[in-house]
C-alpha cells in the first residue's frame, strides 16, 4: 500500500523537490479542490432549493443533513492529506518549526499552508458534529467555515510581501474572492437557507479555484512558455480584466447548474392548472365562485386571474 509520504511525492513533487505552492502544481492542487467544492455546492444548493415544497420540506432537510455529514468527512480527509503532504514530503519540515545550527525557522511556507489546511479540517469536523446532533447552535458550520476562509486570506495577505508587482497584484485578486467568501459566510450565520447567498458562496468557491489555476499559469508556465514580465503595468491591467472574466465564468456555471435543476423539477408542472388550483387559498376559490354566480363577464375575469396566478407559482402534484 502506498504510504502517505509516497502519495505526496507522486502528486506534489516537481523535479524531485517539493517547494510548497511555489510551482504550478502547488497552485493547481488547491485550485482543483475549490473547483470541485464549488461545482458540488452549485448542484447541492440548486437541488436543495428547487426540491423544497411545503409537503417535502422536512424530508428534504433530513436528506441534506446526511449530505452535509458526508461533505464534512470529505473535507476532513482532503485537508488531512494536505497537512501530511506539506509536512512529510522528503524536504518538508517533518513537524520541526525551529532547529538547525545556527537556529532558524524551518520551512515556514509549508507551515503556513499546513495552518490553512488545519482550519478547513476543523470546519469539516464542525460540519459533522453540527449535523449529527442537535446540540450545536444553528449556523455554527457557516461560522467555522467563515473563520477558515478568513485564516486563508489572512495568511495569503502576508504571503507575498516584497514580491514583484504582478505577483502581489494577482494574489490581491485572490484575496478579493476570499474576503467576499468570508462576508458571505458571516451573513449566512444569521440568514439561513437563502438561495442567493448559497449560490453566491458556490460562485465564489469556483472563482477561487479557477483563479488559483490562473496564478499558476502566470507565475509558473507549465509548458515552458514565455515568462510574464512581473513589473509591466499592462500585465497588471490584463490580469485585473481576466479576474472579471473568471467571475463571469463562475456566475455562468452556477446559473447553468441551477437552471438545469429548475427545468427538470419545475417546468413540466407549470402547465398543470388543476394541481395549481388545489393550492390556491380557500378564500380565493370562494371569491371566484361568487364572482362566477354574479355575472358571466366577471367569471371570465376571475378565470383569467386564476390562470395568471397559477403561472406565478411552481405547482406540485
Amino acid at each position: 500500500m502506498t504510504s502517505a509520504t509516497e502519495w505526496s511525492m507522486i502528486f506534489f513533487s516537481s523535479g524531485g523537490a517539493w517547494t510548497g505552492m511555489a510551482n504550478f502544481k502547488g497552485h493547481a492542487l488547491p485550485g482543483s479542490f475549490f473547483i470541485l467544492f464549488g461545482l458540488w455546492w452549485s448542484v447541492k444548493y440548486s437541488l436543495k432549493h428547487v426540491s423544497r415544497t411545503p409537503k417535502k420540506n422536512n424530508h428534504v432537510q433530513r436528506n441534506f443533513k446526511h449530505v452535509e455529514i458526508i461533505e464534512g468527512a470529505v473535507k476532513v480527509v482532503f485537508t488531512l492529506a494536505g497537512i501530511l503532504a506539506e509536512q512529510f514530503v522528503p524536504d518538508g519540515p517533518h513537524l520541526y518549526l525551529y532547529r538547525g545550527q545556527p537556529r532558524s525557522w524551518v520551512k515556514l511556507m509549508n507551515w503556513q499552508h499546513s495552518t490553512m489546511y488545519l482550519f478547513f479540517l476543523i470546519s469539516g469536523a464542525v460540519d459533522i458534529i453540527t449535523y449529527s446532533t442537535t446540540l450545536m447552535p444553528l449556523g455554527l458550520d457557516r461560522f467555522m467555515l467563515g473563520i477558515a476562509v478568513f485564516v486563508e486570506g489572512f495568511l495569503f495577505q502576508y504571503h507575498v510581501s516584497q514580491r514583484p508587482m504582478l505577483d502581489q497584484h494577482i494574489h490581491v485578486m485572490l484575496l478579493t474572492a476570499i474576503y467576499a467568501g468570508v462576508a458571505t459566510c458571516v451573513i449566512q450565520v444569521f440568514v439561513h437557507d437563502n438561495m442567493i447567498l448559497d449560490l453566491f458562496s458556490a460562485c465564489l468557491a469556483l472563482l477561487q479555484g479557477t483563479w488559483f489555476w490562473q496564478i499558476g499559469f502566470v507565475l509558473y508556465p507549465p509548458w515552458g512558455g514565455p515568462e510574464w514580465d512581473l513589473n509591466d503595468h499592462s500585465n497588471v491591467m490584463f490580469v485585473t480584466m481576466c479576474f472579471c472574466w473568471h467571475f463571469a465564468l463562475a456566475i455562468f456555471i452556477t446559473a447553468v447548474n441551477y437552471t438545469l435543476k429548475w427545468c427538470r423539477a419545475g417546468v413540466p408542472k407549470l402547465g398543470n392548472f388543476k394541481a395549481c388550483g388545489r393550492q390556491l387559498p380557500e378564500f380565493s376559490s370562494q371569491l371566484f365562485w361568487e364572482l362566477k354566480s354574479t355575472s358571466l363577464k366577471v367569471a371570465k375575469f376571475g378565470d383569467l386571474w386564476c390562470r395568471v396566478s397559477c403561472l406565478g407559482r411552481v405547482c406540485v402534484d
